[in-house]
């Protein structure tokens, strides 16, 4: 132990299996304890706000109603104190960029092993950054590649206008929800044909998904 008493978790994922199993592998640390479990980022809020007192929060990215990046945003403006470890199967560029910019502790894919899973929490709980190796080499593929970089690097805007692409909406629905006026709804559009090397919105939508922009 390193500390008196464990550190507590909150651990946020849909999936009922791989949360429970989760739980029991990680109480199973003597270092750590988990306090709270919630099926996404408006149920964590829900935790939080009943009193728990996390160390470190490990939550998913795809979750319905309040997804990863928006509790990582939400914890960031009101718990900046809170460590922050993602648990995903995405590693493309987007996802990493995003996370990265976010200012998360830890970046984990879901096929960690239950050993590297104690060490990443270890060095998270004690003030460092974790990064799979898996990780570490896409983050590093990316500053070697300046056109790849670019293509990662969406600002706020245009990701909100992918995920309205993704839908049913037209354009003109979609330059009202954003309260943009359809020249500046098109501008987007070619900029993102261009940036992300697609030709048409189906290119966009399928871009979208790949990167974990949109989930279902």
């Amino acid at each position: 132990m390193l500390t008196d008493q464990p550190y507590n978790l909150i651990l946020a994922d849909d999936h009922i299996l791989l949360r429970d199993a989760l739980i029991n592998l990680i109480n199973d640390f003597e270092e750590f304890n988990v306090i709270a479990r919630a099926e996404n980022g408006r149920g964590l809020i829900r935790e939080i706000e009943k009193g728990y007192r996390a160390d470190i929060v490990l939550t998913d990215l795809n979750m319905p109603v309040m997804d990863g990046y928006e509790t990582i945003k939400w914890l960031r403006q009101n718990h900046p104190g809170i460590k922050i470890m993602v648990l995903t199967m995405y590693d493309t560029q987007i996802p990493l960029i995003r996370l990265l910019e976010a200012g998360v502790h830890g970046i984990l894919k879901k096929d960690i092993h239950p050993e590297e899973l104690k060490k990443a929490l270890l060095a998270v709980a004690t003030g460092e950054y974790y990064y799979s190796n898996h990780t570490i080499f896409r983050i590093a593929s990316l500053f070697h590649d300046k056109k790849i970089l670019e293509r990662s690097l969406l600002n706020e805007t245009e990701i909100d206008f992918l995920r309205l692409a993704c839908t049913d909406m037209t354009y003109a629905q979609i330059a009202k929800a954003m309260q943009l006026t359809p020249r500046h709804i098109d501008s987007y559009r070619d900029s993102l044909f261009a940036k992300l090397q697609v030709r048409n919105r189906v290119g966009m939508a399928i871009y979208a998904i790949k990167n974990g922009i949109v989930t279902f």
